[in-house]
């Protein structure tokens, strides 16, 4: 498994390599835009359906966050590539039965959206004796839109403070996904909304993971402080057998 071949002499690094740069400089570009400074912006590289060769290449580029939809591929993953110094960020939707084995490798768990996820993950937390950063998904979807995760904007109060009374587990912001099929900058106008409300009551809770492949600039342009960038980076996703 891993290098999938070369494709007229370029090198799977390269490839990588390339993307990137490319998606590095899209940020550099939206910051100035925005006028924020580059350093403000975490870039988590989303490895999923790629294997962990390509996840080595790019902790030998420098990429230090590395993100993960899937449990079992993630938990696979992260065991290959324990000799590695990364930073493991779980975004995808979770299920309360597999909430502690995710807090067990995640060092950052984006993706809650209820109460019930809270427990199990402090318990998978604890179990490791790890403590886990976790962000609030806040849904911006038209209400009864089928097929998104994320809270109610209208119930991130009671959410945070469940997350807060769990010991192993340190609040840090929100997450949020832009409507599919639709302009993302109205969308992500009101998240900005809903987060400046929200730093008023959980002002240490500043990160904001907002922005992929197809929108990062308007995420950086509303105060993202992480975007999820996968395919702009790594290309296509392998078909998965």
């Amino acid at each position: 498994a891993g290098r999938r071949g070369l494709e007229g002499g370029v090198s799977r690094a390269q490839e990588v390599a390339a993307g990137l740069a490319r998606v590095q400089r899209r940020i550099a570009e939206a910051c100035d835009d925005a006028d924020r400074d580059p350093a403000e912006v975490t870039l988590v590289v989303v490895t999923k359906f790629f294997p962990a060769t390509d996840v080595r290449i790019l902790a030998d580029l420098g990429v230090v966050h590395v993100g993960e939809n899937r449990h079992q591929e993630a938990e696979a993953k992260v065991a290959e590539c324990a000799d590695l110094a990364l930073t493991w960020h779980f975004i995808g939707g979770l299920q309360s039965n597999k909430a502690a084995a995710v807090a067990s490798y995640a060092d950052v768990v984006e993706s809650v959206d209820r109460a019930k996820l809270v427990g199990p993950l402090h318990r998978g937390a604890h179990a490791r004796d790890h403590r886990v950063d976790v962000l609030l998904q806040v849904s911006l979807d038209p209400p009864g839109r089928a097929g998104r995760s994320g809270c109610a904007p209208a119930a991130l109060p009671a959410l945070a403070a469940v997350v807060e009374e769990a010991g192993m587990l340190d609040l840090r912001g929100l997450m949020a996904v832009a409507p599919l099929g639709e302009d993302p900058r109205p969308a992500f106008d009101r998240l900005a909304e809903i987060r400046a409300e929200f730093v008023v009551d959980h002002p240490r809770a500043t990160w904001l993971s907002a922005g992929m492949s197809g929108d990062l600039e308007h995420g950086v342009r509303i105060g993202a402080t992480h975007v999820r960038v996968g395919s702009a980076v790594l290309g296509s996703r392998p078909q998965v057998q």
